[in-house]
């Protein structure tokens, strides 16, 4: 059977904003990739046996007496490097070359003059051998290591490339993984097919076969339990586990009363109905709307809804005595996040829900059949397995729903009412070809009245807001410019069909300062 691990790439993180791009451009050539922090254990490194390495951008400058470094294995690994950014920096200091801060930083669009005779740039359709880069440094490579030659140029860096062929060595400046670099897709595939030798086995056809596989030798005959929230994550892992074992899978849909319009009836009918994967729905509207009584703090609902989640679900998961398995959505990001580096340098370690284990009493044993992907991923596996591409591409939904969506306490009338509102907005969104053009929309239920007229008649009712914005990484985000016109009929729609609303408004504000979500 064809190894889809067996030809890979380690990235080493300094601390790039970038990182995680670099990984998922790899992988979208076609080649698996992993990332370590930059002070991984060499053992951990030796043991993964990459095929080639990259070393990533960073915050850091390479001049600090404590900057981070690359392990020396790297470079005594006879691996293809190639070092991006800081990298790039960091391997030209190690290897006694030298780098001072550029009297003239680079931040945004250059274009650089590249060798075309280079492998790096082979195949490159650039006229006058010219590209146009995105370039984020404050230090640049002043003299080069011994074997090196510049490969690349700009106006103010003389070394913006550089490579030593004979050991296969290759540092640039600007990023060639993010959309701004015109044609950085196809240099990383030079790196990493042509010259790090690595096969394109990293395909959606190949990622499903193997998990499944995977999950067939990992858990035999055994049942396996899914909390199945309706989620991207969750309902992949559905799909790709009843694929894989069938009748084995036992899927727990918690309906806690605070989903969108209808959904409950959607996640059934996909999966129940259409599927044919033993799911049980447990109706449980009114037990977390009681839970969430006089509760206005955010941290609060989101902690009470959590916890009540966990209380159902475990009360279920009793009921199926013969369960050995918890299948969870853990993807990739989830687990990069949650290890950080041993140093505390490379990343700000961040703890999730789905890393860290179970709670003992449950006596279950974890199987993770996404952990090894990204979203972007998760997504082309959907596809292969046949899922909707609605519920497969459609905006992210907070885990605590409409409970953070409805400022203040969080009533049925509430969470009724916003239900409605926010789905004539995404209706609209759809019908006007623009929701695939946002990142995020949705409505929000304001806990403030405000004058209106109906008809003849005064009212004094609450407020909905509109919220739509653009990101690429959900770390910033800008507002969504949507027409005027759009909005005013969605406005339109929204006050005439929903009852117990004045007044509509749309949220301007970007991240930051302001968060995406309002809770």
């Amino acid at each position: 059977m064809l190894d889809i691990h067996d030809h890979r790439i380690l990235i080493l993180d300094f601390g790039s904003q970038y990182t995680q791009l670099i990984a998922r451009r790899i992988r979208e050539i076609g080649v698996y990739c992993e990332i370590y922090p930059y002070d991984v254990a060499p053992e951990r490194l030796a043991q993964f046996a990459p095929k080639g390495v990259v070393l990533s951008g960073g915050p850091e400058s390479v001049t600090l007496d404590e900057a981070p470094q690359a392990p020396t294995w790297i470079f005594e690994s006879g691996l293809p490097i190639l070092g991006i950014c800081y990298g790039m920096q960091t391997m030209a200091a190690q290897l006694q070359g030298q780098v001072a801060a550029s009297s003239k930083r680079e931040f945004g669009h250059a274009t650089i003059n590249f060798e075309p005779s280079s492998p790096l740039f082979a195949h490159l359709t650039a006229p006058q051998q010219q590209l146009h880069v995105w370039m984020s440094h404050g230090d640049k490579v002043t003299q080069l290591p011994q074997g090196f030659h510049a490969i690349a140029h700009t106006s103010s860096a003389p070394i913006a490339a550089m490579a030593c062929e004979e050991k296969k060595y290759y540092g640039v400046q600007f990023h060639p993984e993010v959309t701004h670099t015109e044609q950085g897709l196809t240099l990383l595939k030079n790196f990493v097919v042509e010259i790090c030798g690595c096969d394109c086995r990293w395909t959606a056809e190949q990622i499903v076969q193997a998990s499944i596989d995977s999950v067939r030798q990992q858990v035999g005959s055994d049942e396996v339990l899914l909390g199945l929230s309706g989620g991207v994550d969750s309902s992949v892992v559905a799909a790709l586990l009843h694929q894989a074992i069938g009748e084995q899978l036992t899927c727990v849909f918690v309906d806690n009363g605070l989903l969108r319009l209808n959904e409950g009836d959607q996640v059934m009918q996909t999966f129940a109905d259409n599927l044919g994967v033993k799911v049980i729905r447990v109706n449980a509207e009114e037990r977390f709307l009681n839970a969430l009584k006089g509760i206005a703090d955010p941290e609060l609902k989101r902690k009470k809804i959590g916890n009540l989640f966990i209380e159902v679900f475990e009360e279920q998961a009793a009921d199926c005595q013969n369960a050995k398995w918890l299948a969870q959505g853990t993807i990739y990001p989830d687990v990069i996040e949650s290890a950080g580096a041993a140093s505390g340098k490379a990343h700000v370690i961040k703890s999730h829900h789905n890393v860290g284990g179970l709670p003992e009493h449950m006596q279950l044993k974890l199987v993770e059949p996404l952990r090894e992907l990204f979203k972007d991923e998760v997504r082309r596996i959907g596809e292969q397995l046949n899922l909707p591409h609605e519920l497969l591409y459609r905006h992210p939904f907070p885990g605590p729903g409409l409970g953070v969506r409805i400022l203040g306490e969080v009533t049925k009338q509430a969470a009724d009412v916003l239900r409605l509102a926010d789905d004539i907005f995404i209706q609209e969104l759809r019908a006007h070809h623009l929701y695939d053009k946002v990142s995020q929309a949705f409505a929000v239920y304001l806990p403030v009245k405000s004058v209106g007229v109906t008809g003849d008649a005064r009212c004094y009712e609450p407020v909905v807001a509109l919220r739509a914005v653009e990101t690429v990484d959900f770390m910033t985000a800008k507002w969504s410019e949507l027409p005027y016109d759009f909005l005013a009929h969605v406005s339109n729609r929204i006050l005439n069909e929903v009852p117990g609303l004045s007044r509509v408004t749309y949220d301007i504000s970007g991240k930051p300062p302001a968060t995406i979500e309002w809770e």
